[in-house]
């Protein structure tokens, strides 16, 4: 059986950056369906094509591609009141956009400081070229069901 569109493939993978360092050491098995449902990188999508099972692949992924260029916007200064107690730099902590009530974004605690902490809500790997390399170790067909389920969950988001 190969990769096509509706089959739900298994990935063994693991993600390094541009330098070989491991950003995501990929301990849980990739899962998605197959077939421009956006649940994965596209490019990783289009690379895994027509793959069977035991197969390998290497998808290089701009920042662009991947979790977007790192921008300035979303740094926030919050006092430290508002904030959970016991914060430390490295941190994560769910908050909102305040452009944008609906969606939870992570913010990563960059710096404390009198007072104050600084909090990114870029994604952690923003501004990275990535690469992902694995394998596929499990193909089979969608159900229905579980076709129609992703459809529905992925139309809640856009």
């Amino acid at each position: 059986m190969t990769v096509t569109k509706n089959t739900i493939v298994t990935l063994d993978y693991h993600v390094t950056d541009e330098n070989g360092n491991l950003v995501d050491e990929g301990h849980e098995p990739l899962i998605y369906l197959h077939g421009r449902y956006d649940t994965i990188f596209e490019p990783i999508e289009a690379a895994l094509e027509g793959k069977k099972i035991g197969d390998a692949f290497k998808v290089a992924l701009s920042a662009q591609e991947a979790f977007g260029g790192y921008n300035d916007d979303p740094l926030v200064t919050e006092a430290l009141s508002d904030l959970p107690d016991e914060l430390e730099v490295g941190m994560q902590i769910e908050g909102y956009l305040e452009s944008d009530e609906e969606d939870m974004i992570l913010y990563t605690v960059t710096k404390i400081e009198e007072g104050h902490a600084v909090l990114d809500g870029n994604h952690p790997l923003a501004g990275l070229n990535l690469v992902f390399d694995g394998s596929v170790i499990d193909i089979r067909t969608a159900t229905e069901d579980e076709i129609k389920e992703i459809i529905e969950h992925l139309g809640h988001h856009h």
